[in-house]
């Protein structure tokens, strides 16, 4: 897998019901590269701390691979890296194959894969319509959230190297579709449960899936 590109945002004025928010969700390409450090990327705008950041949102990573696929679906959308709303446009990035609590080297940083994106209203705002969430979640190709487990450098060109393999656990193509079913797959949830590569409060709320 390699780096296409490292995207940021600056502070974007969007209106939802009425309201105005700011959101971070409009990142665009910096050649410079992008530091990962250990809540979120430096000078990335992180507007909802509630929903976005943290240890375990630190960064985002979308698969170049997939930007074909939506093309096709809005063609008339002038598309740059970042659309998606992540850190990292990745080539080679499969969500059927990385595992939740795989760790690699991007760059001088090493990262933990540790959830999937669950698609919100604002990626709707972003592409003109609410419609693309039920379309996000029926493609299963969500990209990923890691954490940062030693803070770095990450530039477009850097390899992003496999350190450590999980065991026991799911893709995240499997955690997404597990989050988004509404009949649990058991032995999924006995996998995933005690992962602490997935937040405590994801977990528990799982954890109320399985049938005694």
């Amino acid at each position: 897998m390699q780096i296409t590109s490292t995207n940021i945002a600056k502070p974007t004025t969007i209106e939802w019901n009425g309201k105005k928010q700011t959101t971070g969700m409009y990142k665009n390409p910096i050649d410079t590269g992008i530091n990962l450090e250990k809540e979120d990327v430096k000078g990335d705008e992180v507007s909802d701390r509630k929903h976005h950041g943290g240890i375990f949102k630190a960064c985002y990573l979308f698969s170049e691979d997939h930007y074909d696929y939506w093309k096709n679906l809005y063609p008339n959308i002038d598309f740059n890296y970042g659309i998606f709303g992540e850190n990292l446009t990745v080539k080679g990035l499969d969500e059927t194959k990385i595992r939740v609590g795989d760790i690699y080297k991007i760059g001088t940083a090493l990262v933990q894969v540790t959830q999937p994106r669950e698609p919100c209203f604002k990626l709707g705002i972003r592409f003109g319509t609410q419609t693309i969430l039920k379309q996000f979640i029926k493609h299963a190709r969500p990209g990923t959230y890691v954490r940062v487990l030693e803070e770095g450098l990450v530039k477009p060109g850097d390899h992003m190297l496999l350190v450590q393999a999980a065991t026991n656990s799911l893709t995240t193509a499997q955690l997404f579709t597990l989050l988004f079913s509404k009949q649990k797959d058991q032995s999924q949830l006995a996998l995933i449960i005690d992962n602490d590569a997935i937040p405590l409060k994801k977990r528990q709320k799982l954890a109320a899936f399985i049938k005694n």
